[in-house]
């Protein structure tokens, strides 16, 4: 019903605005003017309009800025997203001030030079100097941030180190799985003609390098300040493993291996310590109180923790598709490994039951 009320205001408002317009034409006819024809005044009026939405418009970006800036990632947990960050804000400053210096130059140039009886524009049919400096500036600066990017990228995609630790990220709709290579740092095979409803990496039995790979879902944990070599593979649509503190992502395609490797810096532990986290959780933990005190439900306070998500539309339950991921120091990653079996760990042995002899 309301649904159908907001249609009927819509059609109303719309029809009253047709009204409004005749009305107007039928008045100018009567009084002998001719509104298709632009004035002088009509020139200046909208040279006015055209400073004021500057001014407007740029009180707009800065509330834009004040308001959603401490609402963006903390600070990087990872080497190389100290750089990304870097280059992020390198970026961001060189447009802003191309944003700043253009739109100004617009709207102060419809302001000054609108159109006046007896004004001719002048046409600039070609100007050498001006196509220079505006191909061989840009082509400079683009050149800059694209040596800056590729250096990035080649940091975190080139080979890993021999000593990194390999763990392998297995998507498919709609969770993650992780395998971690064990004691001797090495994955089995897998292969997905293997797959069955007890191995859903499709992992082979034989492969003496699996035997002590461990499999979780849900939550993953990695040692901080240790190298990471993830190895990425996908059962079924191209997913993309995207972990935003660590500034990484990588796209997961079905048939082919993708890989990066980061270390990463910050315990999550300590990252709840941040004053940035701190705030944003306080401010997502009011949200939820207020919806869990309006629904009538219980409110559980969420803390933060390190997630990857899918990045790529990879069917109806996509938004779902995430993992926790849990940083810890070297000794509580190890104390966390060594509660987790094997996959194929070796059954343990019976007891022995004790047979009388029988004479």
């Amino acid at each position: 019903m309301i649904k159908f009320l907001v249609y009927v205001a819509i059609i109303l408002t719309a029809l009253a605005i047709g009204y409004l317009v005749r009305v107007f034409e039928l008045a100018s006819s009567l009084k002998g003017s001719k509104p298709e024809v632009i004035t002088e005044k009509d020139n200046r009026l909208q040279a006015r309009l055209m400073l004021a939405f500057l001014f407007a418009f740029f009180a707009y970006t800065i509330w834009n800025l004040y308001e959603f800036v401490p609402r963006m990632l903390p600070v990087s947990a990872s080497e190389h997203g100290v750089e990304l960050d870097w280059l992020f804000n390198f970026n961001m400053a060189i447009i802003f001030f191309v944003f700043v210096i253009t739109h100004i130059a617009l709207f102060w140039f419809s302001y000054k030079y609108y159109g006046r009886k007896g004004r001719v524009a002048t046409f600039i049919a070609h100007d050498n100097k001006l196509e220079m400096i505006w191909t061989i500036i840009p082509a400079i600066v683009l050149a800059v941030i694209i040596i800056f990017g590729l250096r990035s990228w080649n940091k975190i995609t080139s080979d890993a180190d021999p000593n990194s630790m390999v763990v392998e990220i297995y998507a498919k709709q709609f969770d993650w799985t992780a395998r971690y290579s064990g004691a001797d740092n090495k994955l089995g095979n897998a292969n997905y003609r293997l797959i069955t409803a007890t191995n859903d990496l499709g992992m082979d039995s034989t492969s003496a390098e699996g035997k002590d790979d461990v499999v979780v879902k849900n939550e993953m944990h990695i040692p901080v300040n240790k190298e990471i070599e993830m190895k990425f593979r996908s059962r079924d649509v191209i997913h993309s493993a995207f972990f935003p503190h660590f500034r990484s992502q990588m796209n997961v395609v079905p048939g082919m291996t993708t890989m990066f490797h980061f270390t990463p810096t910050i315990t999550t532990a300590n990252m709840r310590k941040d004053p940035v986290v701190i705030a944003q959780m306080s401010e997502i933990n009011a949200i939820r109180s207020a919806k869990a005190k309006q629904d009538g439900t219980p409110f559980k306070p969420v803390e933060f923790d390190y997630i990857l998500l899918c990045n790529k539309i990879c069917g109806n339950s996509h938004y779902n598709m995430q993992m926790t991921v849990i940083v810890d120091s070297e000794q509580d990653y190890k104390k966390w490994l060594s509660s987790k079996p094997a996959f194929y760990a070796a059954p343990a042995a019976a007891p022995k039951k004790e047979v009388a002899e029988v004479k």
